[in-house]
């Protein structure tokens, strides 16, 4: 699958999940995609779970939603601290407004809620959130992969592998 023409914002902040995170790196930039990691702007190095640390290309106040085809954005307990920066909140309800696929896995779903965008939706996610995702109007399922339009959501490390095969399928 050639993507070449594609641009993805992957989005990180501290306690990003190291598997959440570079699963996807990798096959986005496998498949053609440019890969664009976008940060909070609160520094330009974030630590993961377990402390492996990547660097952003640029900060949420720095892009548009217009600059990318989708976004992806990795769990661990790093979309509880991406969602105190509006920017990064209004990067994900723009790009969801815009049709384009908005990709989330794991507590990734955290952010949906923030940016209001899942009211009357079927979305999964790890267990933990599901109160959170219902509490904001969506309807919360137990499976690998959920998607509703352009909603693309998953639950687990485990599920990587049909996530990203849907996320490059709405991509295409």
């Amino acid at each position: 699958m050639a993507l070449q023409d594609k641009k993805v914002a992957l989005l990180v902040e501290d306690m990003y999940n190291e598997f959440e995170f570079w699963y996807p790196y990798y096959r986005l930039k496998e498949a053609g995609v440019e890969v664009v990691v976008v940060g909070s702007g609160r520094t330009s190095v974030f630590q993961s779970k377990l402390g492996m640390p990547v660097t952003s290309d640029v900060a949420a106040d720095d892009v548009a939603a217009a600059d990318f085809n989708g976004v992806v954005i990795p769990g661990g307990y790093a979309p509880d601290i991406m969602r105190r920066y509006p920017k990064m909140v209004q990067l994900v309800k723009e790009i969801s407004v815009s049709g384009k696929p908005v990709a989330t896995i794991c507590h990734a779903g955290w952010m949906l809620c923030s940016a209001g965008i899942v009211n009357g939706r079927t979305v999964t996610s790890f267990f933990a959130i599901k109160d959170d995702l219902v509490n904001a109007g969506a309807e919360w399922v137990d499976q690998a992969v959920c998607i509703d339009g352009n909603l693309i959501t998953s639950r687990t490390p485990d599920d990587l592998p049909v996530f990203m095969k849907a996320v490059l399928k709405a991509l295409a």
